[in-house]
């Protein structure tokens, strides 16, 4: 089973940074899709930034050009720079990545358990 540890979240000053690491560990041969989402109290969550395997990147409108979502994969781990925080962003943020296995071909979902990341006006 791989398991996924997130860290990095905290409390910052609006304008501040903030960098999350998703960190697996298990069998894996190689991470397909890092997600990261985030859930603010009341609110739907929703997906803020995605990277595939290729380098490919997509954001959510809400935090393009303040957030830079990447990998190593030698420490099978994603990160989520953020920059200019802003209240708003205050949510909780969840890590899913899509992993293969070693030995195995097909991708499966793992998500990981929340960090929580407090930004004061």
């Amino acid at each position: 089973q791989v398991q996924l540890v997130e860290s990095g979240g905290g409390l910052v000053q609006a304008g501040g940074s903030l960098r999350l690491s998703c960190a697996a560990s298990g069998s894996i041969f190689s991470i397909n899709r890092g997600n990261w989402y985030r859930q603010a109290p009341g609110k739907q969550r929703e997906l803020v930034a995605a990277v595939t395997s290729g380098g490919s990147t997509n954001y959510a409108d809400s935090v393009k050009g303040r957030f830079t979502i990447s990998t190593d994969n030698a420490k099978n781990t994603v990160y989520l720079q953020m920059n200019s925080l802003k209240p708003e962003d205050t949510a909780v943020y969840y890590c899913n990545l899509n992993t293969t296995g070693w030995g195995r071909r097909d991708g499966t979902d793992y998500w990981g358990k929340g960090t929580l990341v407090t930004v004061s006006s």
